[in-house]
């Protein structure tokens, strides 16, 4: 029997193709894994190739497919019209790594193309984020030919490597295999990483976990159907080992996968959540997150994950946390009457007019309801007297806590008359309700952007299936915590020390742009219970051009700098759908409506309800920019004043809380600046924001 492989390169040139055109090889691939003798197929040997098992098929006049072909497999290498496929045919070759052990796609050394660099275009009082000028020293001249070889370089290209400089590092990396790439970026930042075990001589090259990440056997229709529908997602297909062995392991209690932006967490929680379902024929599974439009965008890669398994998908549930919350609520209690903010602070205000003697301001008291007395569902003097305030920076004494409980119980005592409940104590009562039963709603959860959850929420999943193994499963970023304040998980029972780890490949923005997003952040951040997030050593595996800070007089002059930009990237081939626009609050969207139409770009306004179009540029808050990615960014309204949002600083009451809001506000603007993957323009108008100094950092 024939095995039949893929290759990532196949899906990659796929992609690039027109929807008509890939509709044919479609139809050709799929007579290929059905029966690869079949009279209507043509095959033609390539006598140039280098490697004598590529063959070409024909899909239609112009259209070839170049496949590897031997007595017992045959692999889809790659795609194209026929004369650029026959090119990439002729300088590859697949061979088992001397090494290694493992099967690679190795490009022939002939000559290193010359890339063609970006030249931004000029703006007003344009600052290239660029890195100053350094002599240029080779990296690896240092390293040995088998030093080299052990981390999969190819042989061929030992030389290359070693007379590599920072100028023309990621012209080589272009060359080379995944792991060899991330080895020697990984070097370049001074990092020491082990070289991976070599494989057995007798081997299978093709089971090598860092084969795995580029080639995948397919071994029926529906499987071939899902890589060949969805080109773009290689995420459904084909995994990097460290991820792979995240999503497959056993954890003797709740564990939790952290990395910055672009590192791939939610892709090792999608397929974390169906290796569950798959695994457990009887489980059931909850993907949650903590923002509707964010599982809205789950369960549609959930359906591209496992589109052909209707049983799997059936035992998994996708839905945002209050979501789910809600639902059992309602099934248990009768629909919840959720309590408004406004209706908080109007009852926080009564409850606290009728106290006297005390000097706490509206906003203290908003946010010490929301955050210690109505997170944690204290409901008694003595139970507020002992709580610790973990994350609350403002000390108060014992007579301050006296009256702030009687301002507390005032409000709780309001929403009782009103019937209504607050979100915090819809998962409290769960949570009782959890306490009391055996049969739990779900077996196993996994829970994306698990740094946004709030108290109650996260002492819900820990009633839930925090003393199970494999019971939960958490993937966020402590970097991008934006709605939150901090809390300690393991006052819940969420215990992820020992069961903590660190993604540090950076798929998704290119080395320029995440270096200087890096810079608005601490190189490591901790957690409350001492659970350290650390940045260094994380690598991009794609180069960029640098991100661009445009400095500028009027928000007119922005508009037009913002506007050309947009015009320009269309220029080049990015589709509107691949542009987002984002900035603070809602005040600034009409510095971003007025661009784009400057531009030439029609537009949506991205809400709970409004997601991104095919066709249409996404404009947005920075708070409704988690989980998306676009070709192209702009950051536009980075002015003094506006971030860090001057309202929000002077509402805070104690100078001990202003570390807080800067903190988060520096998140925002980081979340921001990472949805780019190639292109990012940032701009303000003077004064700007005292955040750009740390992004130009070093400049």
């Amino acid at each position: 029997m024939t095995e039949f492989r893929i290759a990532d390169t196949f899906t990659d040139s796929l992609a690039r193709l027109t929807s008509q055109e890939q509709k044919a090889v479609k139809m050709t691939a799929f007579d290929l894994q059905m029966d690869i003798s079949a009279s209507g197929l043509s095959f033609h040997k390539l006598d140039r190739a280098k490697d004598a098992n590529f063959w070409s098929v024909r899909v239609n006049a112009d259209i070839r497919l170049i496949v590897h072909r031997t007595a017992t497999s045959l692999l889809l290498a790659y795609v194209g019209h026929h004369d650029a496929a026959y090119k990439w045919a002729e300088r590859r070759k697949i061979e088992r790594h001397p090494t290694t052990g493992a099967m690679q796609l190795v490009e022939v050394r002939e000559r290193i193309e010359e890339i063609e660099t970006f030249e931004p275009k000029g703006g007003l009082a344009s600052i290239e984020a660029t890195q100053p000028g350094k002599p240029s020293v080779s990296l690896f001249d240092n390293l040995r030919k088998y030093e080299l070889m052990a981390f999969g370089v190819p042989e061929e290209w030992v030389d290359d490597v070693r007379r590599a400089t920072e100028d023309t590092l990621f012209e080589v990396l272009e060359h080379l295999p995944q792991e060899a790439q991330e080895a020697l970026l990984k070097l370049a930042v001074g990092e020491k990483p082990e070289p991976p075990q070599p494989a057995p001589v007798d081997a299978d090259p093709f089971a090598h976990p860092d084969a795995q990440r580029r080639f995948r056997v397919l071994t029926n229709v529906e499987e071939l159907q899902l890589a060949l529908d969805y080109p773009w997602d290689k995420w459904a297909v084909f995994l990097h080992p460290a991820q792979r062995a995240l999503v497959q392991r056993d954890f003797s209690g709740p564990a939790r996968v952290s990395g910055s932006a672009g590192t791939g967490k939610t892709i090792v929680a999608l397929h974390r959540a169906v290796h569950l379902a798959r695994s457990r024929p009887q489980a059931r599974v909850l993907l949650t997150t903590f923002s509707k439009p964010l599982a809205n965008a789950l369960r549609r890669k959930l359906a591209s994950l496992i589109a052909s398994e209707p049983g799997t998908a059936s035992r998994i549930t996708v839905k945002a946390i209050t979501a789910v919350g809600y639902d059992l609520y309602a099934g248990r209690f009768g629909q919840p009457q959720i309590a408004a903010h406004t209706l908080i602070k109007t009852l926080i205000a009564k409850a606290a007019a009728e106290v006297e003697g005390h000097k706490f301001s509206s906003h203290f008291l908003y946010d010490e309801w929301t955050e210690i007395a109505d997170a944690w569902q204290l409901k008694s003097w003595e139970a507020y007297r002992d709580v610790s305030r973990l994350g609350r920076k403002t000390r108060i004494g014992g007579k301050q806590r006296e009256i702030l409980w009687e301002i507390f119980s005032g409000v709780r005592k309001r929403l009782a008359e009103r019937n209504s409940v607050t979100w915090a104590e819809v998962f409290g009562q769960l949570t009782k309700g959890l306490a009391d039963k055996t049969q739990r709603p779900f077996d196993h959860a996994v829970i994306d952007e698990c740094q946004d959850l709030g108290v109650a929420e996260a002492r819900f999943l820990g009633a839930l299936a925090g003393e199970k193994p494999n019971g939960l499963f958490f993937a966020g970023d402590l970097g991008q915590r934006i709605f939150q304040q901090p809390f300690s998980w393991k006052a819940l029972g969420l215990d992820v020390r020992g069961r903590s780890f660190t993604l540090r490949i950076n798929y998704r923005t290119s080395h320029q742009i995440r270096l200087h997003a890096d810079r608005l952040l601490p190189t490591s951040v901790s957690d409350i219970d001492g659970n350290i997030e650390g940045r260094k050593g994380t690598v991009s595996l794609f180069d960029g051009p640098a991100p661009q800070v445009t400095v500028c007089h009027s928000t007119e002059g922005e508009a037009d700098v913002v506007g050309g930009w947009i015009a320009e990237r269309l220029r080049t081939g990015c589709q509107p759908h691949e542009i987002g626009i984002f900035v603070r609050s809602e005040a600034e969207l009409k510095r971003a409506r007025v661009a784009l139409k400057i531009g030439g770009c029609r537009f949506v306004e991205l809400s709970d309800k409004v997601e991104v179009e095919d066709g249409a540029a996404a404009i947005s808050t920075m708070h409704f920019a988690k989980g998306l990615e676009f070709r192209s960014v702009a950051v536009m309204a980075c002015d003094d004043e506006v971030i860090p949002l001057q309202v929000r600083m002077e509402a805070v009451s104690d100078d001990a809380d202003l570390e807080d809001v800067y903190d988060t506000e520096r998140h925002l603007l980081y979340v921001a600046c990472t949805r780019a993957r190639d292109h990012l323009l940032v701009t303000g108008v003077d004064p700007v924001s005292e955040f750009l100094d740390d992004f130009l950092k070093g400049e």
